[in-house]
């Protein structure tokens, strides 16, 4: 199946609509990484989501030895996210951190400039109007492409962009907030912000209403349409990261979305987490759905879905908004 792509302003390449995560990366396993990596190119993915404060580091500086390595600079598209909480420093959004992470990134990834530059969290104490005046600085002389905002809210958003507006100033252009067919039962980490389930609607309508593009983080619910997690089975998980999964992720609903999934699989020939992911991509949002794929092969899964396109019915069955199965 063939990658979708899309466009946003300040980026003068297609981007692809799938983005492969970096957290899959290992500085122990080079290796394996760069053919992880090389595997996701092959199968059309051309952008890739990174953070200062992945791995300390570690991911961005793995990405950029792969991209310089394979000479690809001029062809990918890296979502790099900056202003992340430290440990003894929980509030990094400030002009100072912003620039500080952002000249720190650039040199782990051996370039000169990053495609879209994404704040981590908001900090709804610091005003808008130092932050848009610092990422337009740093858009302006080049350093960035773009820039936008993980896990703010519409309100904050609007805001910002009307700052930028008023003061001839850049607005966001986009923004990373989570989105699965999976309800967040609470948020994984402090300050996380999901537009997922029926509480969210009306954030979802502003998407669609504004234009603005959603990069949606733990697009596949960190793993919960894997089928490793079951209702019987929850308290056998001991990673970090499945244990965060299951106080997440494993409700009721979302074990009858699950269920309903694999209904929908079955009867298209097709996988659960293929029927997840045409869920994220059939919204009316602009969508670039970020992925964390540990094999090559399961990019390749989710570039199907993709093509799997759903109907309305399809989706509100799916999502327990209609209880009446649409075939």
């Amino acid at each position: 199946m063939p990658m979708e792509y899309g466009s946003l302003r300040g980026v003068d390449k297609p981007i692809s609509r799938l983005v492969q995560g970096t957290i899959p990366l290992s500085d122990e396993d080079e290796s394996g990484s760069f053919a992880l990596l090389d595997g996701v190119y092959e199968a059309g993915g051309r952008a890739f989501d990174t953070a200062h404060s992945y791995g300390n580091g570690m991911n961005e500086t793995m990405l950029g030895k792969w991209i310089a390595s394979r000479g690809v600079r001029d062809e990918v598209v890296v979502l790099g996210k900056c202003a992340h909480p430290e440990k003894g420093k929980p509030k990094r959004v400030t002009p100072e951190d912003i620039t500080d992470d952002l000249h720190e990134s650039l040199q782990r990834q051996q370039t000169d400039y990053i495609d879209l530059w994404v704040l981590h969290r908001d900090d709804e104490d610091v005003p808008v109007g130092p932050i848009i005046e610092t990422l337009t600085e740093h858009r302006r002389a080049g350093k960035i492409s773009a820039f936008g905002a993980s896990n703010w809210s519409t309100a904050r958003i609007q805001e910002a962009n009307r700052y930028a507006a008023e003061h001839d100033l850049e607005p966001f252009s986009l923004s990373s907030n989570n989105f699965s067919l999976a309800v967040q039962i609470q948020p994984p980490w402090e300050g996380c912000v999901s537009i997922s389930g029926p509480q969210a609607a009306s954030e979802r309508a502003w998407y669609v209403e504004s234009g603005l593009p959603n990069f949606p983080w733990s697009s596949l619910a960190g793993g919960f349409f894997s089928g490793r997690f079951t209702r019987d089975n929850l308290d056998t998980f001991d990673t970090y990261l499945d244990k965060l999964a299951v106080t997440t992720y494993c409700s009721e609903d979302n074990f009858r979305r699950l269920d309903r999934a694999k209904e929908m699989a079955e009867r298209l020939g097709a996988s659960v987490p293929r029927i997840a992911m045409a869920y994220v991509m059939n919204q009316p949002i602009d969508t670039y759905a970020l992925v964390g794929c540990q094999k090559a092969s399961e990019f390749v899964d989710n570039v199907e879905g993709l093509a799997t396109k759903l109907t309305q019915a399809e989706l509100d069955w799916l999502d327990l908004t209609s209880d009446e199965r649409p075939w």
